[in-house]
């Protein structure tokens, strides 16, 4: 059997698979976020060993933990947890949506050699430009660093004993040679740092050390069991659903969302605001298109009109020509393709005809057209896929899978129901590192629907996204 553990920003879960990947137990403890200022974003690392207690405790209450040969861990990216000499932590950890470093990963992204040795542009919630923010305004804590990890990383050292990350989510700290898999000195050096600041490195489906027999006894496992590199968030998802080879990709409607190619060539543009990071298993590479609101933008006009999202999207029925009402879905910033963390939202071209139902298109269609411009911006990069699969709880809403199909002029699959998520992706890195499997141990999820593009639609799609495009630069005050 085999354990994942995904270390999100609401949650902690834990998933029990056996042998033939089939959900044995699941449990999940919940976490809270600090926001003491504006633009700020923050968690204590402590209460992710809390949450992983519970959640390891939820598993053993349902079921037997002694065959359990191997754990993987996946996890939020970009979050900055500071120790000290000691291993003990230096200040709460700032999180992937922290936006107060946006000074900062300017000054840094303004040396070209960022982007020519990350392969990225440094985004404000980047791990990096966190770092030089704390260097700047907590000088003390700053010097008293001894090691900097990323969140699941943290979750590693206190299971293990080791500080090691792996290559997907240390693509995400700016300091990372994508093309090399390996930290950058120069851009360690160029940030006050050496490699002594940073942990060891390993691919998703190695071993990363073994648990401690401590928790081992606490929970019921074995002694010997070990603990894989993991994956980021995404890339841990991609690993559960099958996206693993080059020509298949995901798009996931979550709280953000994420359009995401895997690819077996490393082929950077950075200034597209593509993400092109490590996947988490050797010798491959993913791009992403990342859009910070997705179904969060559907909870916000949901909470604005006095419903639910459910209810909203219900009303809907068979997808329809987009109307004058346009939504753009910034409501804090946006990454691909704009690189902008100050744009807000907008909702424009209201009318007396304009009703509920109508602002709830505007709001589908807003997120769908961030969805495209993701995949312009990716296919100006020379990624392309025949194979795109919809994850998330937006997944379920077909009209907006119609929507993404029709904008996008290709078809949508739908995986069975189902865990395919961040937690399912770790648990087979955790079977891989075991057995020493390849990607034969990430297959692609049985699909139960295709959600076909309208071609009655699609030119009105496209028109409505040449109009998106202008509101957004005259938004900007660039048209």
């Amino acid at each position: 059997m085999y354990i994942g553990l995904d270390l999100g920003t609401s949650g902690l879960k834990a998933l029990l698979i056996d042998a033939e990947q089939k959900v044995v137990a699941e449990s999940t403890a919940p976490l809270n976020v600090s926001r003491p200022h504006p633009g700020w974003s923050e968690q204590s690392p402590a209460d992710w060993l809390t949450a992983t207690s519970a959640a390891m405790e939820g598993l053993a209450a349902q079921a037997p933990l002694g065959q359990v040969k191997a754990i993987g861990l996946s996890g939020q990216m970009h979050g900055a947890t500071l120790l000290d000499a000691a291993q003990d932590v230096l200040r709460p950890c700032m999180l992937w949506n922290d936006t107060r470093a946006h000074a900062e990963a300017a000054a840094l992204d303004a040396d070209p050699l960022w982007r020519q040795v990350t392969g990225n542009i440094v985004f404000p919630g980047f791990t990096a430009p966190k770092v030089m923010w704390v260097a700047k305004n907590e000088p003390k804590i700053f010097e008293k660093t001894s090691k900097i990890l990323l969140p699941k990383d943290y979750l590693r050292l206190w299971l293990t004993g080791e500080a090691v990350s792996e290559m997907s989510d240390a693509a995400g700290t700016s300091w990372l040679d994508t093309g090399a898999r390996d930290w950058s000195d120069a851009l360690l050096a160029a940030s006050g740092l050496t490699r002594d600041h940073m942990p060891r490195l390993v691919e998703g489906s190695a071993v990363s050390g073994t648990l401690r027999r401590e928790l081992a006894d606490r929970w019921g496992l074995p002694a010997d069991v070990i603990v894989a590199g993991g994956g980021g968030d995404n890339a841990a998802s991609a690993v559960g659903v099958g996206v693993v080879r080059a020509g298949d990709a995901f798009i996931s409607l979550g709280t953000s969302g994420v359009l995401f190619a895997a690819s077996d060539a490393y082929q950077p543009d950075a200034a597209t605001a593509v993400h092109t990071f490590c996947h988490a298993l050797p010798d491959t590479w993913h791009q992403m298109g990342v859009f910070l609101a997705a179904t969060d933008a559907l909870n916000w006009y949901a909470r604005l009109v006095g419903s639910d999202a459910a209810a909203l999207t219900g009303e809907l029925g068979d997808l329809r020509a987009p109307g004058r009402t346009l939504f753009l879905p910034y409501l804090g910033g946006e990454r691909t393709p704009h690189n902008d963390a100050q744009i807000r939202a907008s909702l424009t071209g209201l009318e007396h005809a304009t009703d509920r139902a109508a602002g709830t298109a505007a709001v589908l269609e807003g997120v769908t057209f961030a969805v495209r411009d993701s995949y312009d911006a990716l296919a100006s990069t020379g990624t392309k896929f025949d194979r795109l699969i919809a994850v998330g709880g937006g997944s379920r809403s077909d009209y907006w899978l119609a929507a993404i199909a029709t904008a996008l002029d290709m078809p949508v699959q739908v995986p069975v129901a189902g865990d395919f998520g961040g937690a399912f992706g770790a648990a087979r890195l955790a079977l891989m590192a075991d057995t020493g499997a390849g990607t034969e141990a990430a297959p692609v999820p049985t699909i139960s629907k295709v959600i076909e593009p309208v071609g009655a639609l699609t030119a009105a799609f496209a028109d409505a996204h040449d109009r998106y495009r202008n509101t957004y630069l005259a938004l900007r005050g660039l048209s």
